[in-house]
């Protein structure tokens, strides 16, 4: 009889505001913004393999298993173990591709944690970021599993306790690269640094890639102006993505009730602390 699949949730993330504040010598460009992690995301499903095979079993068709993030999640662990068991690697989606929301990144991280868990490898925290920020600056985040406060190019994190808010994430459909953003040449590159305590004292912030997406995705702006009819509607992160913080779980289901036909929305709730750690906790407790 095979083994079951295991259960692992890869939570969602917003970046509440983005800021570009400089360019370092390297090309990349540095960047300060707050993470606020979501109870809402995808699913990854893990099972163990009779031979040392690392073989995505569902996932989305349109990118090849070996440029999937949590295919090069499973590799490099073992990689830097040297473990040799196999294991099946199956992802329900929920969080759109291209969206600013850290799917891709956040399903890399939970196959980390996981797969130290059951391979029994006992990496420290540390040590699977460090394997994380190979795969991608956002990894790191959904590895320590905590709303934080982040520089450099994403990967200097600082925990934060941010208000527990409900949310209505919009989805227009729009998949936005990262990669052309970062070269457009309207970016704004030179805002003034914040410091955390200016943040949550609520210091003006913005998205340093809004106008941009704005003026390249009339679709994505439709959808943010929609959107700001319920309060300050703001994208998230560098995708096609939105969001606005509403006062009740009541209010982001009426909202998302009224949403036109082709979008999708959705009401979610920020968290401090990450499913995925709830889930590894239950994990070693048996339950």
């Amino acid at each position: 009889m095979s083994e079951a699949w295991s259960h692992w949730p890869a939570p969602a993330k917003l970046n509440l505001f983005l800021h570009i504040v400089g360019r370092r010598a390297d090309g990349y460009h540095e960047l300060q913004t707050a993470f606020q992690l979501l109870d809402w995301g995808d699913t990854v499903r893990l099972r163990p393999r009779a031979d040392a095979g690392i073989v995505r079993a569902g996932g989305l068709e349109q990118v090849p298993p070996e440029q999937d993030l949590a295919v090069r999640a499973a590799q490099a662990l073992r990689a830097h173990s040297g473990a040799t068991p196999g294991v099946d690697i199956a992802i329900d989606k929920r969080v759109p591709l291209g969206a600013g929301l850290g799917g891709g990144s956040s399903d890399a991280a939970t196959v980390l944690v996981a797969l130290n868990e059951l391979w029994n490898l006992r990496l420290s925290e540390d040590e699977l970021a460090a394997i994380g920020l190979t795969l991608g600056a956002d990894v790191p985040l959904f590895v320590r599993g905590r709303s934080a406060w982040a520089e450099g190019v994403g990967e200097r994190l600082t925990p934060v306790d941010l208000p527990s808010t409900s949310y209505v994430l919009l989805d227009p459909g729009a998949h936005v690269s990262t990669a052309v953003l970062f070269q457009a040449p309207e970016l704004t590159r030179n805002t003034l640094r914040l410091t955390i305590s200016g943040f949550l004292d609520g210091v003006e912030t913005a998205n340093a890639f809004a106008p941009v997406v704005r003026a390249r995705f009339p679709q994505v702006a439709a959808a943010l102006d929609w959107l700001g009819r319920f309060g300050d509607a703001r994208l998230s992160g560098s995708g096609g993505c939105m969001f606005v913080a509403v006062g009740s779980e009541q209010r982001a289901a009426e909202i998302v009730r009224e949403c036109p036909p082709g979008w999708r929305a959705y009401a979610v709730r920020g968290v401090n602390r990450s499913p995925l750690h709830a889930a590894l906790e239950r994990h070693r407790s048996g339950q």
